[in-house]
């Protein structure tokens, strides 16, 4: 293996670092404490531990959290009605409603239903559109995340070429647009995308996004690229299960000058940059200068 290691973990603990300060800041310079408010719907496990995850390092930098737990019969009426006590609240700067929610819910009325300042998934549609067309927006956590560790290991990415393998709107699209705000050329493929491997290979940095387990080998590839791999699948190997991203990693990583392994590349940096976001939309509630380093 010849690649550098992107070590996300150390990364998310820095970008917590820099939260923490700035929310020491924002309470003793002007008595405001950022709130985020995480509202879970139903009983789903994985959804369990990580909303338990969100709210233990949302104390952890200061900031106040509030847990709505809701039955998985909740109407959504109901539903609507808390998220709109929270958009009124000033004390709640960030809104996060937990995904996947019950069947009967509909999920883009529910996101589209939260303040587009407190939308700090980054997925209201006018957020989405903020972001296309190069406005300031709340943007997705792990795009974000993404973007720093880029940002970090690079430097400028100025007229680099980027190819982003996946087309989600959590991921790949505003993956793309956050690289074309830093003068990247992009390109957006898909596993329908004809040639795929000779496409990657045209990469400076290879986004894999696909949802597909160790879809992108070595071979596809450029000698020297930074591979970012958002995958987290489970699979089982040796009679047990194993976590695995979208990158097949000893022969990307034999051939890439960098990569995020799977466990603890990209996975970490979604939380921390929740708590970014939430500082964010905190300082432009209260028309303060925004955390440096900390958006996009």
């Amino acid at each position: 293996m010849s690649a550098v290691i992107i070590d996300g973990k150390v990364f998310a603990a820095k970008v917590r670092g820099q939260v923490a300060a700035h929310v020491a800041r924002l309470v003793e310079e002007h008595g405001i404490t950022p709130g985020l408010a995480v509202v879970l719907v139903g009983s789903d496990p994985a959804s369990e531990v990580y909303v338990k995850s969100k709210g233990k390092m949302t104390v952890e930098v200061g900031m106040t959290s509030i847990e709505h737990k809701l039955p998985a019969d909740t109407a959504e009426v109901d539903l609507l009605a808390l998220i709109a006590k929270l958009n009124a609240d000033p004390k709640i700067h960030g809104i996060l409603v937990q995904l996947p929610l019950p069947a009967h819910l509909n999920s883009e009325l529910v996101i589209n239903s939260i303040d587009p300042a407190k939308d700090v998934d980054g997925f209201h549609i006018s957020n989405v559109g903020l972001l296309g067309t190069g406005q300031k927006s709340m943007v997705p956590c792990t795009p974000l995340g993404c973007l720093m560790m880029l940002r970090d290991h690079h430097g400028s990415l100025s007229g680099l070429n980027a190819v982003v393998v996946g087309r989600s709107n959590i991921v790949g699209k505003p993956m793309a647009q956050l690289l074309l705000g830093d003068s990247c050329t992009v390109t957006i493929a898909h596993s329908r995308t004809k040639d795929l491997a000779a496409v990657c290979r045209g990469a400076d940095i290879l986004v894999a996004a696909v949802g597909r387990p160790e879809m992108i080998t070595g071979d596809y590839v450029k000698p020297g690229a930074t591979v970012i791999d958002v995958g987290i699948n489970r699979i089982e190997r040796g009679g047990k299960t194993v976590l695995v991203g979208d990158a097949e990693f000893e022969s990307c990583a034999a051939v890439a000058g960098a990569i995020t392994p799977v466990p603890g590349g990209v996975g970490p940096m979604t939380i921390a940059c929740l708590l970014a976001n939430t500082v964010t939309a905190c300082c432009r509630a209260n028309g303060l200068a925004e955390p440096e380093g900390l958006t996009a």
